[in-house]
């Protein structure tokens, strides 16, 4: 799933009303794109070139596109929800253009609605019925792990709170790498480090970096390692 595919399934899902069918494996096949444009990025030794720049913009690009498809078409899925809801009219060929996880945020948000009726407008003293299990196993859903790469990154950390993140990259836990707490002597170019990261550092800043990066910005004199006492 290239991004030009992608974005133009994004452009034609915004313009119209209705939910639009698309592969069962939209959202499986662009997270395996984006696996290997993260893949090519850890291969690069200079984190701040520009084939790493390249990549870090498409990687961010496909991201930002992929949540905005699952946002539009979640909000078509809500209106949907509170017409059932309502007993109002809705096509439901609609229904019909679902993923699977999309179809089951739909039953549980219908049956929400409907349950909430029962208790505020019919008076009906009962406690909520549970979402059943045949619904529930449909709720894995395709943004599980999605942690948008543009985001933004506490740059700046107290040096005795300073601990490295413990979560790793979403293509393998075995690219969790060894961090060091430097001090940034100077400014620079907005790098993805080898977690997945993205980073944008300015003179004084206090982080914990990935060693890999740690030691390529070291070298330049961008960066200066910070060794904390030991506290004997």
């Amino acid at each position: 799933m290239g991004f030009d595919d992608l974005r133009s399934i994004l452009l034609t899902e915004r313009e119209t009303g209705k939910l639009m069918q698309v592969s069962p494996d939209i959202f499986d096949r662009t997270h395996a794109e984006i696996a290997d444009l993260l893949k090519k990025v850890y291969a690069i030794e200079d984190p701040l070139s520009e084939e790493a720049r390249a990549l870090i913009e498409e990687t961010i690009a496909m991201k930002e596109t992929l949540h905005e498809l699952f946002s539009i078409r979640s909000r078509k899925i809500l209106a949907l929800a509170l017409m059932h809801a309502e007993g109002n009219y809705y096509d439901r060929e609609e229904v019909k253009r679902m993923l699977p996880a999309e179809r089951g945020m739909f039953d549980r948000v219908a049956a929400g609605l409907l349950e909430c009726q029962d208790t505020l407008l019919h008076n009906a003293q009962h406690l909520l019925v549970p979402v059943p299990a045949t619904v529930q196993s449909a709720t894995a859903t395709e943004e599980d792990g999605m942690d948008l790469v543009g985001e933004d990154v506490v740059l700046a950390e107290e040096i005795t709170g300073a601990a490295p993140p413990t979560s790793s990259p979403s293509t393998s836990p075995s690219l969790v790498p060894p961090y060091l707490l430097v001090r940034v002597l100077e400014g620079m170019d907005t790098f993805m480090g080898v977690d997945g990261r993205i980073y944008t550092l300015t003179k004084g800043d206090i982080v914990t970096l990935p060693e890999r990066n740690a030691s390529v910005l070291s070298d330049r004199n961008l960066v200066s390692p910070i060794t904390l006492p030991s506290g004997k």
